[in-house]
């Protein structure tokens, strides 16, 4: 079994995860679907169940960019923050991939904070590991050059997914990393002449058979 499999059984099985679920509904997302748009009103806070939510933030011109990924047994820490301040979203989550999401009302969020010492341990445990992914995505953006940036979002959806190739256009890749899809083409090919990659019609592969090492 996977850290991440571990850790979502583990949360599973707790008795804060059952009081959770009397507090709110299922519901099932198709692949691509939008939860949140930016501008948007926050009534709902997601906790993840099954599959995998991105996070992106826009600019004036439309350029995204990935913040960070939701996996199983985490929230969105925005959602929250914004739900619980009455703020509009600054954020849009997407579907990933095919997800099941167990959705709470934002009022009977602020009933949990008072009721449940162990929702303000989660939340301040998802607050401090997106604040981590954000500084990553900083030190990226100011530090690291284009080609290192696209190669570790590869090797990122690749470990997220414990696979080896990810299915998706330059267009998505590079709408996903705030640049153009002429420059994420150029780099995918000199990334895989120099021996990282092996690509095919919208579809990338990771040469290295380790996952782990990834």
């Amino acid at each position: 079994m996977s850290k991440t499999n571990s850790e979502l059984h583990t949360f599973k099985s707790s008795e804060f995860f059952h009081q959770l679920q009397s507090s709110g509904s299922t519901k099932e997302f198709k692949e691509g679907s939008i939860l949140l748009d930016e501008s948007a009103n926050i009534h709902l806070l997601p906790i993840v169940l099954k599959g995998l939510i991105k996070v992106l933030r826009t600019d004036e011109d439309g350029r995204e960019i990935l913040l960070y990924y939701i996996q199983p047994g985490e929230s969105c820490i925005m959602s929250f923050l914004g739900g619980i301040h009455q703020e509009k979203s600054k954020i849009r989550a997407v579907a990933e991939e095919s997800c099941e999401l167990l959705l709470i009302h934002i009022d009977r969020v602020k009933e949990l904070l008072k009721e449940h010492p162990q929702w303000l341990d989660y939340i301040f445990r998802l607050y401090h590991k997106r604040f981590e992914e954000l500084l990553e995505v900083v030190n990226a953006v100011a530090f690291k050059k284009m080609d290192e940036r696209l190669l570790e979002t590869i090797r990122k959806k690749c470990r997220m997914n414990q696979i080896h190739t990810i299915y998706m256009t330059h267009e998505q890749l590079a709408s996903e990393m705030g640049t153009s899809r002429v420059v994420v083409s150029r780099l995918l090919k000199q990334l895989e002449d120099s021996g990282y990659l092996q690509l095919a019609r919208n579809k990338i592969s990771l040469i290295n058979n380790d996952i782990n090492h990834l």
